[in-house]
């Protein structure tokens, strides 16, 4: 499938305490898509460094397509522990290569072609890397459909940021917990998560708004319907990654046409495998892979 569907922002070494992951959101989702057979791209930026030559070496083994700056900021990699669960818990590192996005004439034209972008709120706690953000996202076609992976970490977000980025898409993906942080900045703690993904809908004139509650199941809402979908019970080897699989799964589906609920079905199914395998770039299952073909 020729459609461009780039991931932008940070691209990261996952760092646990007996291996390193590359990962980063915005390229896992990259990744994912482009199992379904989309062009996808993860752009984001490394540094001059042995870490940064192996996100290459890592993206070319993985055939995914990258428009990758070099600058001249360490690469940036994530230290993960994870709970009896398998729940990550993070230490980004501050002031690396994906913090310093630089928009490029290559940048430019990426987005003229770009049918689908995801991005988040982490790679903008960067003044440089947010100004590229939003400029590629001014510079998409009209009819580009945007994702905010809202994709809240640490303090690295500000009410700001989450304005400005919901006012510039069209779809938001959240999860239960960055409900309860989105409830205490509006000051909406009376409301249930239903209630406040609907009202963040109309609010911000959303296409649609998906919400994943973990082992709870998972919410899409659109301005007439909604959604809702149980969590399937497996095996969990860790859940690092399961959030952008189903955001690229979902984007697959909606994108071929599928209605909310198939797509959604779909995007259930995909996150429940690769929770079931370690780290945020498996191979997907080849019915999942062929689901499209």
């Amino acid at each position: 499938m020729n459609k461009i569907i780039v991931g932008l922002g940070e691209i990261l070494w996952d760092v646990f305490p007996e291996r390193k992951i590359l990962g980063g959101a915005p390229a896992n989702f990259a990744y994912h898509i482009s199992q379904f057979g989309f062009n996808g791209y993860a752009l984001s930026a490394v540094g001059d460094d042995l870490l940064g030559r192996e996100i290459i070496s890592s993206l070319e083994e993985k055939n995914l397509n990258y428009l990758i700056e070099t600058t001249d900021y360490p690469t940036g990699t994530v230290q993960v522990t994870l709970s009896g669960a398998g729940i990550p818990q993070y230490e980004i590192c501050e002031n690396v290569a994906w913090d310093n996005i630089p928009f490029t004439k290559r940048t430019e034209n990426l987005a003229k072609s770009t049918a689908a972008v995801c991005f988040g709120s982490l790679a903008q706690r960067n003044k440089t890397s947010r100004e590229t953000i939003r400029r590629f996202l001014k510079t998409v076609p009209s009819d580009c459909i945007k994702i905010f992976d809202i994709n809240l970490r640490q303090h690295f977000f500000t009410k700001d940021i989450i304005e400005e980025s919901l006012k510039i898409s069209n779809v938001l993906k959240i999860n239960d917990d960055e409900v309860k942080v989105l409830a205490d900045l509006y000051g909406w703690k009376e409301k249930d998560e239903q209630a406040i993904c609907m009202e963040l809908q109309k609010r911000f004139s959303l296409n649609i708004v998906i919400l994943t509650k973990g082992t709870d199941g998972s919410f899409v809402f659109n301005s007439t319907d909604t959604s809702y979908q149980p969590t399937p019970k497996v095996h969990v080897a860790d859940t690092v990654g399961a959030g952008d699989s189903f955001t690229a799964a979902f984007v697959a589906a909606f994108m071929n046409g599928r209605p909310i609920p198939e797509a959604h079905q779909f995007a259930v199914e995909v996150s429940a495998y690769v929770c079931q395998q370690h780290g945020a770039m498996p191979k997907l299952a080849d019915a999942h892979i062929e689901a499209f073909r």
